[in-house]
């Protein structure tokens, strides 16, 4: 990871007036970001050797092509989106987030340059834009996005079902996006137990509580215990990245249940599991499994409208999420390393620049990938 100076972006690298110059707040990152430092994921945009970083955007408007929305304008706070259309017919669509491309583009992630950067500019069909009560957590939305497709990819499944009305869910991780699960959730309605490694009180466990969960400790119960106590579980959703979890998970479904993959393991692990078991449930149950990757325009909509609704009805909640500020660009080093030795972070976040002020010069600095 280092700096390096690049032009700056204009209005007219997006055709057809559709150009909307971003002045960057602050970016999120995750592990994502700490294996692409690695070198064991992403990869540069064709022609370029280095990648900017950088996916959980937050921004604010500076100027507009001649063709985009009065809503989103100068000073508006806004978010970007990660994927962008590639060849499918999923792609063509605007499900670019179930494209059947062998390639995909990822901004900050895979041959698309990102977010850290202090200015970018984006077609405004891949942008959000937010109330100014978001200006500060709106960091957020992208995490929150993968939670939202989870939860929506459940319900559309099961409208085979014709009534299905989930009261109950296990979050398998009690990280940003098993935080964000949880929280989406509880905003309609669903009792949920979160179950994660770390025993409670802490940070983690007490935000579960405040909206509303249960938290529990595989150190003390595990994911069978939790079933029988409170489940079995309608939605279970997987966001843990430890892979032997999913068929555990599995086993706490509810008849009719939907199981959600949304962890991302590049690891080679193996473990032996009641097969016969497992398949004989589903099969009578009518169960479902189902992985699920980044976010469609419909989900970064809904995950706006649900941290809204957060900021209202759960003061303060958010706010707690953002536990680890990383100030500058400059900074990368520091970036690397919460990500890799602070185990207390939640959200990890650098801040490039002030709600009060721009950037202080013409050429934009960014965190770079080689």
């Amino acid at each position: 990871m280092h700096l390096r100076e690049v032009d700056e972006p204009r209005l007219d690298e997006v055709a057809g007036g559709r150009g909307v110059l971003v002045e960057v707040l602050r970016v999120g990152v995750d592990g994502t970001d700490k294996e692409i430092n690695a070198a064991e994921y992403g990869d540069a945009p064709d022609g370029a050797d280095f990648l900017i970083t950088g996916h959980e955007s937050l921004g604010r408007v500076l100027e507009v092509g001649n063709d985009v929305p009065t809503h989103i304008a100068p000073g508006t706070i806004v978010v970007a989106s990660v994927r962008r259309p590639g060849t499918s017919l999923f792609d063509a669509i605007g499900l670019q987030d179930m494209t059947t491309d062998d390639v995909y583009f990822e901004r900050g992630i895979n041959k698309r340059h990102g977010y850290l950067c202090e200015r970018y500019v984006e077609d405004w069909r891949h942008i959000t834009p937010l109330p100014a009560c978001l200006s500060e957590t709106g960091v957020l939305l992208e995490p929150l996005t993968v939670a939202e497709k989870a939860i929506n990819q459940a319900f559309e499944i099961q409208r085979r079902l014709k009534v299905w009305e989930p009261r109950s869910a296990l979050i398998l991780g009690s990280g940003t996006v098993g935080l964000l699960a949880t929280l989406a959730l509880r905003l309609r309605g669903i009792e949920v137990t979160c179950i994660s490694l770390p025993r409670a009180p802490y940070r983690n466990s007490d935000l579960v509580e405040e909206v509303g969960g249960t938290y529990m400790s595989t150190q003390d119960t595990s994911v069978a215990e939790a079933a029988a106590a409170n489940g079995p579980f309608d939605i279970v959703i997987e966001a843990t990245g430890f892979s032997p979890l999913v068929w555990e998970g599995a086993q706490a479904l509810a008849k009719n249940g939907v199981l959600v993959l949304v962890s991302v393991t590049g690891g080679e692990r193996h473990v032996e599991i009641p097969s016969d078991h497992i398949n004989q449930a589903f099969v009578l149950g009518n169960k479902v499994m189902v992985g699920s990757v980044n976010a469609s325009p419909e989900d970064f909509a809904r995950g706006r409208d649900d941290l809204v609704k957060a900021y209202a009805f759960y003061p303060g909640w958010l706010e707690q999420l953002l536990t680890t500020q990383v100030e500058g660009l400059e900074n990368h080093e520091q970036m690397i390393r919460e990500l890799t030795e602070n185990a207390d972070a939640i959200k990890v976040y650098v801040q490039v620049a002030s709600r009060a002020g721009a950037s202080s010069n013409g050429a934009a600095k960014v965190g770079a990938s080689a």
